[in-house]
C-alpha cells in the first residue's frame, strides 16, 4: 500500500472534504479524488461516504485510520532522522486564539525563524479551539486545558487583562470612577453566543449586562477601542500596540488568565516537535513578560515571567479521554 495514498487518505479523513485535503497538501481536488479511488481499489472497499456535511468515513475507512496514522508516525520519524544534522527545519503549524496569534506569536515566530532559517511557521488564528485530533495544527495554544482527547497539556504562562479605552473617548465621555459608572458607557466585548470558552467571558466580571459593540475577534474589539468606540477589557500585552489606549480603573479590576500549550500525545516521541514546543513556550513567556512590563501597570496577581508553579518543565499532563472536542 502506497504511503502517499495513505497520507492523502488521512488528509481527507481529517478535513472531511477533497478540497480541504487538497489545500492542506498543495494538490487539486480532482487529484485527491483519483488517489482515494486508487486506494479504495487496492483495499477493495469504499473508505468514504459522501454526505451533505462532507466525506464521512465508512466502517472500513475507520478501521484504516490507526494503521495509516502508524505509517504517518514512521514517515515523520524517518524525516526527523534525516533532518537532525541540519538543525530545526520544515513546517510548524501553530493554532492559537487570535489575541495570542496577533500580539505574541509574530514576534516569537520572527525570533525562531532568525535562529533557525529552515523553519516555515504557519500561525492559525481561530476564534475557537483548534482540533489537534484532526491535525489542524502541530500544536495549539489555548486559554483552558482541554478535558477530552489524548493530548499532552503544558501550562505556559499567566497573563492579565484590564479595562481600557482610548484617550479621545475618555475626554468626551462621562468620568469613570468606579465599576458602577460603566453602565453609562458604551462597552465593547465578545458576542455572547460565540464565546467558545468560559475564560473569555470577561464582561460578566464587571457587572455589565450588555455591550454596544461586540465581535468574536479580539483584534476587532481592540480596533473598536482604538477608534474611540467605547470601553473594553483588553490583554495587557496588546495595549502597547495601540497608541492612545490606556488602562481604566487599574486598581479596581484586573483579570488573570493562563495560556496552555497542547500537543497530540503521540508527538511526545518526536524530538523535533518537543524542542520546538520548548522554544515556543520560552518565547511566549518572555514576550508576555516584556509587554506587560512595557505597559507598566501593577498587577496584584503577580507575574514572574515564567507562569509556572515551581521550577522545571512546568505543569504537564497527558489526558486519555474520548477524542471529542480537541
Amino acid at each position: 500500500m502506497d504511503w502517499d495514498d495513505l497520507r492523502i487518505f488521512l488528509a481527507v479523513a481529517r478535513t472531511e472534504s477533497l478540497s480541504g485535503a487538497g489545500r492542506r497538501l498543495g494538490m487539486d481536488a480532482s487529484t485527491i479524488g483519483r488517489r482515494i479511488a486508487r486506494l479504495e481499489g487496492a483495499v477493495g472497499a469504499a473508505l468514504f461516504a459522501k454526505t451533505p456535511q462532507g466525506y464521512a468515513l465508512t466502517a472500513e475507512g475507520a478501521r484504516l485510520v490507526a494503521p495509516a496514522e502508524a505509517a504517518e508516525q514512521g514517515a515523520n520519524a524517518a524525516a526527523e532522522a534525516t533532518r537532525r544534522d541540519a538543525g530545526l527545519t520544515g513546517q510548524l503549524r501553530i493554532g492559537a486564539p487570535d489575541g495570542c496569534a496577533n500580539y505574541l506569536l509574530p514576534q516569537v515566530a520572527r525570533d525562531l525563524c532568525i535562529a533557525h532559517p529552515g523553519l516555515e511557521i504557519q500561525i492559525v488564528a481561530l476564534p475557537r479551539v483548534v482540533n489537534l485530533t484532526k491535525r489542524e495544527a502541530d500544536m495549539a495554544i489555548a486559554v483552558s486545558p482541554p478535558d477530552t482527547g489524548r493530548l499532552t497539556v503544558q501550562r505556559l504562562t499567566d497573563y492579565h487583562l484590564h479595562l481600557a479605552a482610548h484617550d479621545d473617548y475618555l475626554r468626551a465621555a462621562p468620568p469613570i470612577r468606579d465599576l458602577a459608572d460603566l453602565r453609562h458607557h458604551r462597552m465593547i466585548g465578545y458576542i455572547p453566543d460565540m464565546i467558545f470558552d468560559r475564560e473569555l467571558d470577561y464582561l460578566s466580571e464587571t457587572g455589565v449586562q450588555t455591550a454596544a459593540i461586540t465581535s468574536n475577534s479580539v483584534s476587532v474589539q481592540m480596533q473598536a477601542i482604538r477608534v474611540g468606540a467605547g470601553v473594553g477589557i483588553v490583554h495587557d500585552f496588546a495595549i502597547p500596540f495601540a497608541p492612545g489606549v490606556r488602562v481604566v480603573l487599574p486598581d479596581r479590576l484586573v483579570l488573570k488568565r493562563s495560556f496552555w500549550l497542547i500537543r497530540h500525545a503521540d508527538d511526545r516521541a518526536s524530538r523535533r516537535l518537543s524542542l520546538l514546543a520548548d522554544l515556543l513556550a520560552q518565547g511566549i513567556r518572555a514576550e508576555v513578560a516584556r509587554l506587560e512590563r512595557q505597559l507598566g501597570v501593577d498587577n496584584p496577581c503577580g507575574l514572574d515571567g515564567t507562569g509556572f508553579e515551581g521550577k522545571g518543565g512546568g505543569n504537564q499532563r497527558v489526558t486519555n479521554c474520548a477524542t471529542e472536542g480537541l
